[in-house]
């Protein structure tokens, strides 16, 4: 790990510690104007924390990272958030060359065959748009929760992201899913009807199902392979935590 970079994550925590998250939002953005960036997957999570963001013309950079196999339902939810919002999230697709190459090689499906046809294809249509998306930015804002998986337990609100040389703060990391339905409620924000469905994590169409009662909250992706392979490389923790896709 970066030790100055440790260092800023560290001083960041200290600034922000007592802070609710738009108040933490506003003041990293004075910190580091123009370089504050937030991912949105149009989850419960990301339509909160977009809310918050553009109903208090906060300067942060929205983008969101299309893959080329999202639900229609994403779209819908992106499209009504445009609208609601007035603004236009910005769009990071997988480079066309290397898509085209891995689909004529491997097909449209390879991602079923073995965990690393799977990972190659995460990483075309995530991975490496992601760091495009991140290049010039020196915070990357998440809608991680802890309540999400195992392996964020440990995660901290704020921390220094060696992989793509940023902080990353987590605004929701400890709410709780009742939390986050009681002000998507309270405040009429607009999110994917997936959710009423028992999706928990909607990423892309082939790779994501209903949770069924009593599964694990992550059951509902890549089901086919074994948990401790399940990530994709978008969210890289260092050292000792648990890599795990959102």
């Amino acid at each position: 790990m970066s030790d100055n970079g440790k260092n800023i994550a560290d001083r960041i925590v200290c600034q922000i510690s007592r802070l609710n998250t738009v108040q933490a939002l506003a003041a990293l953005v004075d910190a580091f104007p123009g370089q504050v960036t937030f991912s949105s997957s149009f989850s419960f999570e990301d339509q909160l924390i977009t809310h918050d963001i553009l109903s208090n013309h906060l300067p942060v950079n929205i983008f969101t990272l299309d893959t080329g196999r999202l639900f229609a339902e994403t779209y819908a939810v992106w499209n009504t958030t445009n609208e609601r919002y007035k603004t236009l999230v910005k769009a990071y697709y997988p480079n066309q060359q290397q898509l085209e190459d891995f689909v004529l090689a491997k097909g449209p499906n390879s991602f079923y065959a073995s965990v690393e046809n799977r990972k190659s294809c995460c990483h075309i249509r995530k991975v490496e748009p992601l760091q495009r998306a991140l290049s010039g930015n020196k915070v990357w804002v998440t809608g991680l929760r802890a309540e999400h998986s195992a392996g964020r337990n440990e995660m901290k609100q704020v921390e220094w992201d060696e992989t793509n040389q940023v902080i990353k703060y987590h605004p929701l990391l400890h709410w709780t899913t009742d939390q986050v339905k009681d002000y998507i409620k309270q405040y009429n924000i607009p999110y994917n009807p997936l959710h009423d469905q028992g999706f928990i994590s909607i990423g892309c169409a082939p790779c994501t199902r209903a949770v069924k009662p009593g599964e694990d909250f992550r059951a509902g992706r890549w089901w086919w392979e074994d948990a401790d392979k399940k990530e994709c490389g978008l969210h890289v923790n260092h050292p000792s935590e648990t890599n795990q896709d959102k």
